[in-house]
């Protein structure tokens, strides 16, 4: 028995076949808004951050440390992490080595008040597509975000040289993770303020420490490295694009 078809409702126009031998072709769905981690030990930076960008993306998770980082990255799997390089735990790049061992797929995007060259390569080679700093505006990072999201590779303009000469030969990495290996975290976040020309009451006051803790740890390095005087270590951590 033969049913008749259908008839489309009044004003209605039905649909155009396909052409023969053509398949139809669904419409494309639009992307919605990238779904976003941010990872950062400071709550108020989190929350500056969620307020720029949240018109922009759907922030889906946050986190303060390593463990709490790999837990929620994992669970959600967002489009793009924003990872902090310097954070309890084991640092950006723990996080990266932890989260790629079961989902090497996932994408980051370095946000860090850090511009050193060690922590833009560590989190280059541990896996970052990206690396911005946080004097990044809020258009600029929706835009980092969606490229990162779309398998770009983002970096500041100025992070971008330390990159290109890492993979140029320009620095010596193993050279330089060498001797920065026998540095303790504060004792390099100390080099880096005395070689951008800091006095030491002013590092102590940056860094919360007393002046003499500050005349020590600046003793450790000069003896770690080799140096004799604070000219020395500045010429050292410039070569080095540490500053």
């Amino acid at each position: 028995m033969t049913h008749p078809q259908p008839t489309p409702p009044s004003g209605a126009r039905p649909p155009a076949p396909a052409p023969s031998g053509t398949p139809a072709v669904p419409d494309a769905v639009p992307a919605g808004p990238s779904r976003v981690v941010v990872v950062d030990d400071h709550a108020m930076f989190r929350t500056g951050v969620k307020a720029e960008i949240g018109q922009a993306v759907r922030v889906v998770g946050e986190a303060a440390d390593v463990d709490s980082a790999v837990e929620v990255i994992t669970r959600t799997k967002p489009d793009v992490v924003l990872l902090d390089v310097h954070l309890p735990g084991g640092g950006g790049v723990e996080v990266l080595r932890r989260v790629h061992a079961v989902a090497p797929e996932q994408k980051f995007l370095a946000l860090s008040v850090s511009d050193a060259a060690e922590d833009v390569i560590g989190v280059i080679r541990g896996g970052a597509r990206g690396y911005v700093t946080k004097s990044i505006n809020g258009a600029e990072l929706v835009d980092a975000i969606r490229r990162v999201a779309e398998g770009d590779a983002v970096f500041s303009p100025r992070l971008a040289g330390f990159v290109l000469d890492a993979f140029s030969g320009a620095i010596d990495l193993a050279t330089v993770d060498e001797d920065l290996d026998r540095l303790s975290q504060r004792e390099r976040e100390v080099l880096r303020l005395i070689a951008r020309g800091y006095a030491y009451k002013e590092v102590a006051r940056e860094l919360f420490i007393s002046i003499k803790t500050v005349e020590t740890h600046v003793s450790s390095v000069l003896r770690k490295l080799q140096l004799s005087n604070r000219h020395q270590l500045t010429r050292w951590a410039t070569d080095r694009r540490l500053v």
